[in-house]
């Protein structure tokens, strides 16, 4: 597939999947994300990893907060133009003093001095958002490509690629998705299974 109708193929999928998203309602989010989120943090890559990177969550989103109450070094996105870093949060309080951005999320400010992962010894796992996921780990994000760029530097600068983990409600699961050679490819894919 050329990339032409690889993009206009993502687009038609990324309407698609925000209808299916929205057909949810608060409750199932909520329920799902516990089940996610219980699933995250009983696995043995997540258990064994001391510097996490994790995104702080819109209502469309698999909710991460409870991620952030855990005992490690936890690091979040940072948005400035076209770029982004993970820098360093240090508790609960911190997280509940960060500004709302216009998306409704909280993230520390451009001129907010904090620790950032690559340059104080990298990551070893980051939880990577987005809106449609295969089983085997494809990734359909958001247009922007913030996490692919992020995730490719965390590649050239560390000594160990991080673990990387989408977290996906049941409607987000796809059979297959359309990528291009800068789609980074994640190690698992958390779903909310149907019993």
């Amino acid at each position: 597939m050329n990339p032409v109708a690889i993009n206009e193929a993502k687009k038609v999928l990324r309407r698609d999947i925000k209808k299916r998203i929205t057909t949810m309602s608060d409750e199932l989010k909520l329920k799902e994300s516990i089940s996610i989120m219980n699933k995250l943090i009983g696995m043995e890559e997540y258990k064994l990893s001391r510097r996490i990177s994790v995104y702080l969550s819109m209502p469309s989103e698999v909710q991460t907060e409870e991620i952030l109450k855990v005992r490690k070094d936890c690091f979040v996105p940072r948005y400035i133009g076209s770029n982004m870093d993970m820098v360093k949060l240090d508790s609960m309080e911190d997280f509940f003093s960060l500004p709302l951005t216009s998306w409704n999320i909280r993230q520390p400010s451009e001129d907010d001095e904090r620790e950032e992962a690559l340059l104080s010894g990298g990551l070893d796992l980051i939880v990577v958002p987005g809106l449609g996921f295969t089983k085997h780990g494809l990734r359909l994000g958001r247009v922007k490509g913030y996490y692919d760029n992020y995730i490719k530097k965390c590649i050239d600068n560390s000594e160990k690629k991080p673990y990387l983990v989408g977290l996906a409600f049941s409607t987000q699961i796809c059979d297959d998705l359309p990528v291009t050679e800068r789609d980074m490819v994640l190690d698992h894919v958390i779903s909310y299974e149907l019993d």
